[in-house]
Order: C-alpha cells, then sequence, then structure tokens
C-alpha cells in the first residue's frame, strides 16, 4: 500500500484548521508558511473550483497558494494559465529507521528535549523559524520531540521530530553558521531514528527544497530514497 505522503505531512506538521471547499483542502496556516497554508486538490476541479478556494483563501487573510502533487497536473496547467508561479520544488525522502542505528550517537551530541528550550528557540529565530512555525510544532497530536545538537560544547543546532501513523518526520533542522559541514545533520537524522524506532514508527523521512543541494546531498548519502515530491504555486 502506498503512503499518502499528504497526510504525513498534515500529522506532524499541522495547520491551525482545514476545511473542505468543493475539491479542495484548504489549510489555516497562521502565518505558519506555505505547507500549513496551502490548498490541495480532492477532487475533480473546475475554474469556478479555482475561483471559490482563491475567495476563500484571501478571505483568511492569506496568499492565494496551491500544493501539487503527482497527478495534479491538469490543474497545475490551469493556474500557470492564471498567472501562478512556481514556489519551492521539494523532494520528501525516507528510509527504514534502523538503516540510520548502525552508528552509536556521540555522547552529550544530540539531546531530545521537549518543550523547546530557549536556546532552541534562539537557533530557529536565527533560521527564520519564528513563533508561528513553533506553534505548528506545539500543534502535533502525535508523539514528538525537539533535538538540540551540541559541538565542541556549544549549541551547534535544532530540529523538530513528530510521527504520524508509524512514520516519522524531521522538520525545521537548522544548523548553527559556525557548525555547518562538520557532520551535525547526520548526527541529526540518526538521532530522528533512534527515537523513531523508540515511539513506534519504523520508517524516518525528511522534506527537501530541491534548490538545497547541501541538504540534498546528506538524504542521499545517508541511503535516504526520494518517495515523493510537489512544488508550490502562488499568485501574488
Amino acid at each position: 500500500m502506498s503512503t499518502d505522503w499528504a497526510a504525513i505531512v498534515d500529522g506532524t506538521w499541522p495547520a491551525a484548521a482545514y476545511q473542505t471547499q468543493g475539491p479542495f483542502r484548504l489549510r489555516k496556516g497562521q502565518g505558519g508558511g506555505s505547507r500549513v497554508s496551502a490548498a490541495s486538490r480532492i477532487g475533480e476541479v473546475t475554474q469556478a473550483d479555482i475561483d471559490a478556494a482563491e475567495a476563500a483563501m484571501l478571505a483568511m487573510g492569506q496568499n492565494r497558494i496551491f500544493c501539487l502533487r503527482p497527478g495534479d497536473e491538469a490543474l497545475d496547467a490551469q493556474l500557470a494559465a492564471r498567472g501562478y508561479d512556481i514556489l519551492d520544488p521539494v523532494n520528501i525522502y525516507a528510509c527504514p529507521a534502523r538503516h540510520l542505528t548502525d552508528i552509536p550517537i556521540p555522547r552529550v551530541t544530540v539531546f531530545n528535549i521537549w518543550q523547546p528550550l530557549a536556546i532552541m528557540r534562539e537557533i530557529w529565530m536565527q533560521g527564520g523559524i519564528g513563533s508561528e512555525r513553533l506553534a505548528v510544532m506545539h500543534r502535533a497530536q502525535g508523539p514528538k520531540t525537539g533535538l538540540l545538537m551540541r559541538r565542541s560544547d556549544q549549541p551547534a543546532g535544532t530540529g523538530f521530530v513528530a510521527a504520524h501513523d508509524g512514520i516519522a518526520m524531521m522538520h525545521a533542522l537548522e544548523i548553527l553558521p559556525a557548525h555547518r559541514r562538520q557532520g551535525m545533520g547526520q548526527w541529526a537524522m540518526r538521532a530522528a531514528a533512534f527515537w523513531a524506532l523508540d515511539n513506534g514508527a519504523q520508517t524516518l523521512s525528511v522534506i527537501c527544497t530541491k534548490a538545497n543541494a547541501g541538504a540534498n546531498g546528506l538524504y542521499h548519502a545517508l541511503g535516504m530514497e526520494i518517495v515523493g515530491e510537489y512544488h508550490y504555486r502562488q499568485r501574488a
């Protein structure tokens, strides 16, 4: 049975509210970014349906933004014809969590901590992950944790991991500039894999923009495979 990655994203990085508008699922993001604000297709779409979805998003005080997945090619073309621009194409990576538990995490390198400490919030803030995205983390209903990475006895980075339907997903992985290219991303993913297995998730996943060469390289190097993709279309 194929995995419903949209459901995994919604389960681990949830919008503030959802509503059905004709053949669309609308998300109320409250400033939490595209992932929790974009409309997605759940049925056959007409031009009038797009008009109604646009009006509903504007009524929420949000940008007109749609998430396009494989199978949404007709809608993609309709939006392109309306002047919507492509935004942030992403890859979804996954692997069995046990594949990343073959090496022990070095002592005092990664800590599982929830609620987030002040230093974790500061690191996220430096990476542009503010209170609206922290609110997304707090809304996740299933097992979840924050990761605090340390290197050379200093805070080095942070991340958020949540599980839904047996799959853990890493979000908001942020390494401080002074500690990048030092293997901290690898240790974060390995720590997430141990946490996943301890919390009933056999699969570890992560979302990465296609433009982020460093992150894509990391996930490939860890043996993770691309299992899905999507992009947004947004109209100013």
